[in-house]
């Protein structure tokens, strides 16, 4: 009987000292308060785990602990943050700051609630360091053959971003060569490069502006350098939990240097261009994520001619730090050199490694 008396006293003491959250329905939610974000409240309880409640459903709401609250219509770069327990009364929610006098507001008057854990995540995010917060991954591909024929294929894969609450910026860089011996003879099958970076900046709660530069090197297109470089606006037309859509249009320089293919001599071509696509990323399961872009870039100083780049890729985590990643690539070219197809595809696979956090 004590030893059931005491846990009873126990079990009745956590339920005493645990955030609670009474809904619109007369349901109750036990356990500590994480955030207030959007229109969203978040709990994480023992027996339901992380649970998110309409903010507007909630009626009584009672924190143990000291949460870092933000009132709204704040206006500064950085609003100001009350550290307070917050409690209902009578329809109203009153924040008490240590020895400070209570301050009553409207439910729709708190902008955010955030526990310690958040409030340093979100601190972190305003204004970060140009070298923190990176995190992608690289991939390393190597497969060949030995006896009557010798091949070999190499392929290196690097993709990396920096996201913080007001912009994101992006880098990449792949590169492909294989090459076969038969009979003594040695030829290159592939070889080609690919590399750039992206920016945007949030200008509205679904818009962004964005440059970007982008260089491209393919030996069987007789390309020696393609430099890109341009921006426009981003629709970020959805984003949750398992990923996230964005539409992407603008205008572009594209400044592309062929080398010779005989009887042709070498060339360039200057032009503008608009272009359009969309960038999708879904996370399937714990594990395995889908990353695809689209881009159509229609010439403006040739009408008629374009070029499409199309990228799919596929990453399995196969440790917390090691990846699987599955990698399709596809360029195409309305005007190629004489002699050559319009278009070139690449699809690698190879293991890799994740960083940063």
């Amino acid at each position: 009987m004590k030893i059931k008396l005491i846990l009873f006293l126990l079990a009745a003491a956590c339920a005493a000292s645990a955030d609670q959250v009474t809904l619109k329905n007369g349901d109750r939610v036990t356990g500590s308060i994480v955030k207030k974000d959007g229109n969203n409240l978040t709990v994480k309880t023992d027996l339901m785990g992380v649970v998110t409640i309409p903010w507007d459903q909630v009626t009584e709401i009672k924190s143990d602990k000291a949460l870092n609250v933000t009132l709204a219509g704040q206006t500064a770069p950085m609003p100001a943050v009350i550290k307070a327990t917050i409690a209902s009364t009578g329809g109203q929610i009153t924040l008490s700051a240590g020895s400070g006098t209570p301050q009553t507001v409207a439910p729709t008057g708190i902008a955010s609630i955030r526990d310690n854990a958040e409030e340093a995540s979100y601190e972190r995010l305003l204004h970060p360091g140009l070298l923190e917060l990176w995190t992608g991954t690289a991939t390393l591909g190597l497969a060949g053959t030995a006896g009557n024929s010798v091949t070999s294929t190499f392929n290196l894969g690097v993709n990396s971003s920096r996201t913080t609450n007001h912009d994101v910026a992006s880098v990449y860089f792949n590169a492909v060569k294989s090459s076969s011996t038969v009979n003594g003879v040695s030829s290159d099958t592939a070889q080609a490069i690919r590399g750039g970076w992206k920016y945007s900046r949030k200008v509205g709660s679904r818009l962004d502006v964005n440059g970007f530069n982008d260089y491209e090197y393919d030996k069987f297109q007789n390309l020696n350098l393609r430099f890109v470089a341009g921006g426009g606006l981003g629709y970020r037309a959805w984003k949750g939990k398992k990923g996230s859509l964005g539409f992407q249009g603008g205008i572009d320089y594209d400044h592309d240097a062929f080398a010779a293919l005989a009887p042709n001599p070498a060339f360039s071509r200057v032009s503008g261009e608009f272009f359009w696509g969309d960038d999708f990323s879904y996370k399937a399961n714990g594990t395995t994520s889908i990353v695809q872009s689209f881009r159509m870039f229609n010439n403006l100083t040739q009408t008629g001619a374009y070029r499409a780049n199309f990228d799919l890729s596929v990453n399995t985590k196969l440790k917390k730090w090691l990846v699987w990643n599955v990698a399709f690539g596809d360029r195409y070219l309305s005007n190629p050199v004489a002699g050559r197809k319009p278009n070139d595809v690449i699809y690698t696979t190879g293991i890799g490694a994740t960083f940063g956090h």
